[in-house]
């Protein structure tokens, strides 16, 4: 009935909306039986849709719906003092915990008004226990404060929320929530993380957020704990919606697979699995660009508390390894997740923005030595599941991997499946930013890490073709000169240092075969984009490079090759003899502070952060409304 009232006629309804609004902010603030339950399921409703109309003036006449503006300031007041304590407490002391049930406990408060003590017992639920109801109303209490905080955001409203600082009763929520035994609902966790997500966020910018603040001094690490393993699963949840659309991982043998080819599939252990759809390519690329699902939201809390709170990062880095159970552990989630949003960015802004959000988190580990020391290690080691709905494909690792190693293969992927005209360059310089900054710590550390290593520069020179074919499309667009400077830095620091984190001769060889196989294109790439001119890339030596091997193998495409002429073509085997040779008389003139890289700060991202935060406003409101 609410969708179907327009918005003239819901204000000519204002008398009896503030009735039933005042009305139930009493039942919550003196609950009798489940009349609190009853109240919060009502305002959920209620305010769920008098919030997603259109208004003339959104804040006034929303006040005017709820109390007039008299009255907005004691009932609104109320209203959110009520959500406070049943989010911290649930039906909170008045009542005492008993294990035989609410209908056993013995409720101190006064019933409501025209309620009779009788009518109360009767009222109460049977055969549940007060802990369990208890933790219902601190959800549903929550529920409630998403559906207001989300339906209100661009409104005076919410200031009733950053003034109360919901904070600590949110943390209590959290707190409870994850020592209930039949707490097997990641939902119970990530919900009360998505409502600090949305209050954080409100107007950061414009003002000291006191939920900003709070982040920053949180110490509870059991809470912390819980946080992380909660968005972990919601992660893989999220991950899984796009294997339900298609299954991306070739099948290994087992006994059960091969019964099964053979027509033999009902006498296989565990039977005959039931097959998953196949989508045709139109079908599969409208239900990829629907995902992910609305849970998503959870990740702008995520980017909060990284940026905020060291402790947060490094227990999503570190904390819960894989359990007996054969659970992944969240961080190894959380890289699999972005993998496959990674891969399908450019089907729609709404999946973009959520793949910034997670690029600014390994951003912001990453540059904390103490965190890519620790991924960088063996002991970082873990499966992930990397996408792989998309070809090119990297080289497919099942088993455990140094988690750093996990990283870059998400970057490269990126870098080759989002190459547009349209090019999105905030989302390549960081993906480049996030590799030049794991390699500069390698090579500052003198880490070697066995890796694909050829496909990682492969995909560095192919951006640079990409670009200079492009150049015409791409000279204009926004801050793309940072992302040049990346890419030549990049690989100007793997030809000056590459021996201090290349694991074998044979990749640092395989670069400079590559250098020199791309000079004419690096050659175009300086002039048409003008680096020359620019002291803050070293695209001079790159090119240096390439021009003093092409200088050995000749113009005519003869060489001396361990003392014997050999006319025509070189072949492969022969380029990199000349290579090795070559290293005598190269002088690689790098310019200084390749490895360095300027601190995030979280002010330049603003334009995109609060498009971020509208997002997942968006998204918050439609899981509530579902």
């Amino acid at each position: 009935m609410l969708d179907e009232t327009p918005v003239g006629d819901l204000l000519h309804l204002s008398t009896q909306t503030r009735q039933l609004f005042i009305k139930a902010v009493q039942a919550l603030r003196r609950p009798y039986g489940v009349g609190d339950l009853h109240a919060l399921d009502t305002l959920s409703t209620f305010m769920t849709c008098v919030l997603a109309k259109r208004y003339t003036n959104p804040s006034s006449d929303i006040i005017e719906v709820l109390a007039g503006l008299d009255q907005i300031d004691t009932v609104f007041g109320d209203f959110v003092a009520a959500l406070e304590g049943l989010i911290r407490n649930g039906r909170g002391p008045g009542v005492e915990c008993c294990p035989h049930g609410v209908g056993h406990a013995q409720d101190k408060r006064q019933p409501a008004d025209g309620q009779e003590p009788q009518q109360q017992q009767q009222q109460q639920p049977k055969g549940k226990s007060n802990c369990t109801y208890t933790a219902d109303l601190q959800q549903r209490a929550v529920e409630l404060a998403l559906a207001v905080s989300s339906g209100a955001y661009q409104t005076s409203l919410l200031t009733y929320f950053i003034q109360r600082d919901l904070f600590p009763a949110i943390i209590s929520c959290i707190q409870s929530q994850s020592s209930l035994e039949t707490s097997g609902d990641e939902t119970r966790i990530t919900r009360p993380f998505m409502l600090l997500g949305l209050l954080a966020n409100y107007n950061k910018f414009e003002f000291q957020n006191p939920y900003q603040m709070r982040l920053n001094d949180f110490v509870n690490e059991r809470v912390i704990k819980d946080i992380v393993k909660g968005v972990g699963k919601t992660c893989q949840k999220l991950r899984d919606q796009y294997i339900d659309v298609q299954e991306d991982l070739p099948e290994g043998w087992t006994l059960a697979n091969t019964l099964n080819k053979i027509g033999l599939g009902a006498i296989a252990p565990g039977g005959k699995p039931p097959p998953k759809p196949v989508y045709d390519a139109d079908t599969a690329k409208r239900m990829f660009a629907e995902l992910p699902g609305e849970e998503a939201a959870v990740l702008l809390a995520t980017y909060d508390f990284s940026h905020a709170n060291k402790l947060f990062s490094l227990e999503l880095v570190t904390g819960a390894p894989r359990s007996e159970k054969g659970e992944d552990s969240p961080f190894a989630n959380f890289i699999s997740l972005t993998s496959y949003l990674l891969q399908h960015a450019h089907l729609s802004q709404r999946t973009t923005l959520y793949c910034h959000l997670n690029l600014m988190v390994f951003r912001l580990l990453i540059e904390d030595p103490v965190l890519c020391k620790r991924m960088c290690s063996d002991e970082s080691k873990v499966p992930v599941r990397l996408c792989r709905q998309r070809s090119p494909y990297l080289p497919l690792v099942r088993s455990e991997r140094v988690i750093a190693t996990a990283v870059m293969d998400t970057m490269i992927d990126a870098i080759n499946h989002n190459l547009r005209r349209r090019l999105d360059v905030g989302l390549y310089t960081l993906c480049v930013g996030i590799l030049l900054r794991i390699i500069s710590y390698m090579s500052r550390s003198r880490t070697r890490l066995q890796y694909h290593w050829a496909d990682l520069f492969r995909s560095l020179l192919s951006l640079i073709r990409f670009l200079t074919t492009y150049a015409s499309d791409l000279k204009g667009l926004s801050h793309i000169n940072t992302l040049l400077d990346h890419v030549v830095n990049l690989l100007a620091l793997g030809l000056s240092a590459g021996e201090t984190f290349l694991p074998t001769p044979a990749a640092y060889d395989d670069l400079f075969y590559k250098i020199v196989e791309t000079g004419e294109v690096l050659v175009k790439f300086r002039d048409t984009y003008g680096l020359a001119n620019r002291a803050s890339n070293s695209i001079d030596t790159l090119v240096s490079v390439s021009v003093h091997y092409k200088e050995m193998l000749g113009t005519d495409g003869s060489k001396a090759v361990k003392g014997k002429r050999t006319g025509g073509q070189l072949t492969s085997l022969q380029v990199a003899e000349v290579i090795k040779q070559g290293y005598e008389t190269l002088s690689i003139q790098a310019k200084e502070g390749l490895d360095s890289w300027e601190k995030y700060r979280e002010a330049d991202e603003r334009t995109l952060l609060k498009k971020m935060g509208r997002q997942a406003v968006g998204d918050v409101g439609a899981l509530i409304s579902r």
